[in-house]
């Protein structure tokens, strides 16, 4: 913008660029009509007749630098097929031409030599014998780039090595490249070798021949050699053991911790938190803190080169020194990273407004880096303080850093996000607030970040957010929740991170267990099913599909459930788009995946197979490749109809196909149905597994029925008790009016039937408790057999199976639990139940009625007598 800002664009200025152009065409250079000349061509031109050990000789031997790279690249390739013949022609001749070698060949040999070890095509005492000597004699060489991936091959071969070949070929030759005579380069490698020895050998062996090299190289005079070494203590230390540690390499670390280079300070300092745990509470308490303290005070003033790795390693700091703080080191510490945390968001000492701008970058960053690193090390410091004391002592730190200015500090929130909310677990209703601020944040890094652990993070703010934690209070315990999702999921759709949006859509799928039936469906479902109709990417609209079948598993309401169903087929199932009724085959597949059979087969089987018909062969191939999955929700004999339809459409296609390409998969798919054994309706011990999952899944959607019904029951009785109170109350105002007498017999007349009728509320009451409870415990086998009950008035048909179900281990339901309070075609749709259990209740209920009906009649033939005798 700053350039158009500044172009002329008027005539003049447009003629003067033209002939500037103009003036580039003279100097431009002649253009080659072809790659290569026929003389090189011919140079590049091998014997087809040679095999692949003679062509890789020849190619190094009189071949171009880019055929010799190819050879040596082909290395690994070579020792697999013939090892024998590489190992005594190919390899003396890369040793030949690696002393002449570009970079880009010594690189490639590198890599190709590490290969062989690990693809371990020939013995290790081969591979030393013939590799490494070519390593070692390559390890100095003057590219230091070409150098360090030598070292890379020769440090992964030294854990190959035995420990005599180590000893003759490594470290005896490492004393003289380890001297200060020796290039830097030399002094450099030799410190990255003894880091790897120190594993190999004993500790007295370590002692004896390598830490004195150890402590000439730790005071080398070139800075470089005194920080490489210094960073090598940590597995020297690990090597040689405690003891050792403490009388060897903490003084060397303590006098490099003073050193004047400030990398070699910041290697030692880094050492030093990665050996606490091989200190004791005295070389902790005497040395290790001292130091440590040093290193705070002068971060600020002095030496702020440190500050950056000092706010990483922080955390682990304070917690590894924990046992020796006394409560005024505790609290300094603590003031230590809460300056930290905020550092760059105000005015620090030591900064002027005259400090140039580069500067001012630099240092800029540098705070970033350091605030970073603090969300980092946030849930390390709740543990320092206790998560107790999280809302007094960092509470505020968190919202800082939930809302810092910089992108990469909130990203690193967002991820220790779900880490801070298990260690304050009750008290996680303190950073409600936070979520929802990060939910909403302007960073789709940041949503996607926190997004990845969403699911548990809304259960531990659910279960633990407080006295509100059951079912019908979901939502009081995460305030501005839905609309802080619902915003979330509109931006990503947004933007162009499809990615984002998938994954958000499908840890949404969790919101079932956390938000009310209700909520979902009027702010979510809805909005998956516009997802799957609009959106463009394959991916979100499969995401946003099995999500979406999941929030109508999870549905509690009947009429809900039948109008989303009929929107899939006619919406997708019917839609004009082809990319629609592909979606819907995706969708049946979800389907399939979380319902059981029998709804499957009430709702979906008939639509899918419609499709035969589509007038896209896409579609019918999608839908060929559907059908064995279909097929296998059949039950026999209960859905025989349901398997003739489907034997029915795949004659019509093997018949009147015209695509040759859905004809193919026609064909292998009916081979395939040939071969699939449908299940019965009772177990088989092949399918005993997949029937158990679906009798699982089929009471559980019964008993969403079932506690739809004890919902309707129970705000009919509190409907009806509101109006007997309220004609009470009327009849009492009138009546006091006219007589006393007629009130207070009204009023024992009506006391009686509200006793009844609460009586019949708390039963009710008691019913839908226990309903609601088989919906969280495991289902238990007595409770499978749910079959509607004679016609009869709501109240009669619901109390009498209640009661007969401790003695027949039987739950029967009036018609109202399978129809809809109203309208639509949907309305009279009902959810399917096995042909099995329906023979089994349909007997059982016969017998129900024949009992009812014979008490029945005994009770009005009392009746009757009682009249009588008083006539």
């Amino acid at each position: 913008m700053v350039f158009f800002s500044r172009m002329d664009f008027s005539q003049g200025s447009l003629f003067g660029y033209i002939e500037d152009l103009q003036e580039l065409t003279i100097i431009e250079r002649p253009v080659r009509r072809s790659l290569k000349t026929p003389e090189e061509i011919e140079r590049l031109t091998v014997d087809e007749e040679l095999n692949d050990i003679e062509r890789a000789v020849y190619l190094l031997s009189s071949g171009q630098d880019i055929q010799g790279t190819s050879v040596v690249a082909n290395l690994p390739v070579l020792m697999r097929q013939n090892p024998a013949e590489t190992l005594r022609r190919v390899l003396p001749k890369i040793r030949e031409v690696l002393h002449v070698a570009g970079v880009e060949m010594q690189l490639t040999a590198a890599v190709s030599f590490l290969t062989v070890l690990q693809d371990e095509s020939v013995s290790i005492h081969t591979y030393s014998h013939s590799f490494l000597h070519i390593i070692l004699q390559n390890l100095e060489h003057r590219d230091a780039g070409v150098s360090n991936a030598w070292l890379e091959t020769l440090l992964a071969v030294i854990e190959a090595l035995p420990k005599e070949t180590i000893r003759h070929e490594i470290l005896n030759p490492l004393v003289s490249k380890a001297q200060i005579s020796q290039t830097l380069q030399s002094r450099l490698v030799s410190c990255k070798i003894m880091g790897k020895l120190a594993y190999k050998f004993e500790a007295h062996i370590i002692k004896r021949e390598i830490l004195p090299l150890v402590k000439s190289l730790c005071q080398d005079v070139e800075y470089e050699v005194r920080t490489c070494m210094c960073r090598q203590l940590e597995h020297i230390a690990q090597g040689i053991g405690t003891e050792l540690t403490k009388t060897v390499v903490l003084p060397e670390l303590v006098e490099l911790a003073r050193d004047e280079g400030s990398s070699v300070r910041l290697a030692a300092f880094e050492t030093l938190v990665n050996l606490l745990d091989m200190f004791d509470a005295d070389d902790r308490s005497q040395t290790v803190l001292p130091l440590v303290k040093s290193f705070c005070e002068k971060s600020f003033k002095a030496d702020e080169s440190i500050l950056v790795s000092l706010s990483f390693h922080l955390g682990k700091l304070c917690n590894g020194l924990y046992g020796i703080f006394t409560p005024e080191q505790h609290l300094r510490f603590l003031e230590f990273y809460k300056k930290l945390s905020t550092l760059g968001l105000q005015q620090e000492n030591g900064h002027n407004d005259n400090q140039l701008q580069l500067q001012t970058l630099e240092q800029e960053k540098k705070y970033i880096s350091v605030r970073k690193n603090c969300a980092y090390n946030f849930p390390a410091m709740i543990v320092f303080v206790d998560p107790k004391n999280f809302h007094l002592e960092l509470y505020s730190i968190f919202f800082c850093l939930c809302h810092d200015p910089e992108v990469p500090v909130r990203y690193t929130m967002a991820i220790s996000f779900y880490e801070v909310a298990k260690l304050l677990n009750s008290g996680v209703y303190t950073i409600h607030k936070e979520l929802v601020t990060l939910l909403q944040d302007e960073s789709l890094e940041v949503l996607d970040a926190l997004v990845g652990h969403l699911p548990e993070i809304l259960e531990l703010m659910t279960t633990n957010g407080g006295e509100n934690s059951g079912s019908e209070s979901k939502l009081l315990s995460i305030p501005d929740l839905i609309p802080a999702l619902t915003t979330a999921e509109q931006r990503a759709a947004t933007s162009l991170k499809w990615r984002t949006h998938e994954k958000l859509l499908q840890k949404y799928a969790c919101l079932p267990h956390i938000i009310s039936s209700d909520q979902i469906y009027y702010r979510f479902l809805h909005r998956m099913l516009t997802i799957i109709l609009t959106n463009n990417v394959l991916p979100v609209q499969k995401a946003a599909a099995r999500t979406l079948c999941v929030y109508l598993r999870y549905n509690r309401k009947q009429e809900q459930r039948h109008e989303v169903i009929q929107k899939l087929i006619e919406q997708l199932g019917q839609g004009k788009s082809y990319w629609n009724r592909l979606r819907f085959l995706d969708t049946c597949e979800f389907i399939m995946e979380l319902f059981s059979k029998s709804f499957f087969c009430k709702y979906f089987f008939l639509p899918v197979l419609e499709l035969t018909h589509d007038p896209v062969a896409n579609v019918r191939m999608k839908l060929c490749y559907l059908l064995p999955k279909v097929k296998s929700t059949l039950k026999i004999p209960s859905d025989k109809h349901l398997l003739q339809q489907l034997e029915l459409c795949i004659r019509k296609l093997l018949c009147q196909e015209k695509d040759k390409d859905v004809l193919t998969i026609v064909k292998r798919t009916v081979l395939e149905l040939d071969r699939m054994d449908i299940s019965l309706d009772a177990f088989q011990k092949r399918f005993y597994e997949n029937d158990l999952l679906d009798q699982e899944k089929e009471r559980q959607e019964h008993l969403l029925l079932e506690m739809e019904q004890l919902e309707k029951e129970k705000q009919q009785s509190e409907g009806r008790s509101t109006n007997v109170n309220d004609k009470i109350f009327e009849k009492k105002r009138r009546d006091n009016k006219t007589s006393s007498v007629l009130a207070k017999s009204m009023t024992l007349s009506v006391s009686g039937s509200s006793s009844g009728t609460s009586a019949g509320k708390e039963d009710k009451k008691s019913k839908l408790v226990r309903s609601q409870s088989f919906s969280t415990q495991a289902l238990h086998p007595k409770y499978s057999n749910i079959d509607k009950c004679p016609n009869k008035s709501s109240a009669t048909g619901y109390t009498s199976s209640v009661s007969g179900m401790g003695k027949s281990c039987m739950l029967s339901f009036t018609d109202d639990t399978f129809r809809t309070r109203s309208t639509g075609n949907s309305g009279n749709a009902t959810f399917p139940s096995s042909s099995s259990l329906t023979t089994s209740r349909n007997s059982f209920n016969s017998a129900d009625q024949k009992n009812n009906g014979n008490k029945e009649s005994q009770s009005r033939k009392m009746s009757i007598k009682n009249r009588k005798s008083n006539s």
